[in-house]
């Protein structure tokens, strides 16, 4: 079920089977020549609904925004700041909390939001105390880091996956929007291995966007096996995350 095409009474029945959600995150951030803006939303979207459709779970509409302060020097990229992203994360949880959800589930698309979520995560409990509710939990399930995703892209890709504007994430964006897959010229080499500081550096550093990565690997094939492989797992993670006490 998604909850953005349900109605307050159909959420108020589910919570009477589950009190468990599946919250979407991602970015809107440049994902080098041939990758969309939108690549970890759209992702982490697609998947979640593929876990809600799997597990008859509840999905919230997506957090399309995430932390990518270090990728604003490239235009279209929108960023919240640290401080920013946790206050919504606390506002998503706090509002669902007070009306039953006890187990959020985020289905996370974006790297970079991976401490500003658990960093959320600890100042939600303690807002969520000061209104004594004392039951939510929290869990962080990023796709990308399957362990099957993960082994089928060092198989088809090998060290040309690279840790940004990856093939394996354009191809799930490939698979879900195939009208939209664009076609660049991609020099052989790649910025990989500099750290990440301001965004300005970080655009002189890696010039076209990517880290390490050959985007034109890509093919909506490809995508549809990430898809599915990431569904199953997480799928499995979430019925597992239910039951946990």
């Amino acid at each position: 079920m998604l909850l953005h095409l349900s109605t307050w009474q159909e959420v108020e029945t589910y919570l009477q089977e589950s009190q468990g959600i599946i919250i979407p995150i991602g970015s809107t951030e440049q994902h080098g020549p041939t990758g969309l803006i939108g690549t970890d939303a759209i992702c982490a979207e697609a998947i979640a609904g593929g876990v809600g459709e799997a597990t008859q779970a509840m999905v919230s509409p997506t957090i399309n925004v995430g932390m990518a302060l270090h990728h604003t020097a490239f235009p279209g990229t929108i960023s919240l700041r640290p401080s920013t992203l946790i206050q919504v994360v606390r506002d998503y949880i706090t509002c669902l909390a007070k009306t039953g959800f006890t187990k959020f589930y985020f289905i996370n698309g974006h790297g970079g939001n991976i401490a500003t979520l658990k960093a959320a995560f600890s100042e939600t409990y303690a807002h969520l105390e000061n209104l004594q509710i004392s039951n939510a939990q929290c869990q962080l399930a990023n796709w990308f880091m399957c362990s099957s995703v993960y082994k089928l892209a060092k198989e088809l890709y090998g060290d040309q996956e690279g840790s940004h504007a990856t093939p394996s994430e354009v191809a799930v964006t490939q698979y879900i929007y195939p009208q939209s897959i664009k076609k660049a010229s991609l020099t052989p080499e790649v910025a990989l291995g500099h750290k990440i500081y301001g965004a300005t550096d970080f655009r002189r550093r890696y010039p076209d966007g990517r880290m390490g990565s050959n985007p034109a690997l890509a093919t909506p094939e490809h995508g549809q096996q990430f898809y599915d492989l990431a569904v199953t797992e997480l799928s499995t993670g979430y019925l597992e995350f239910l039951k946990a006490q």
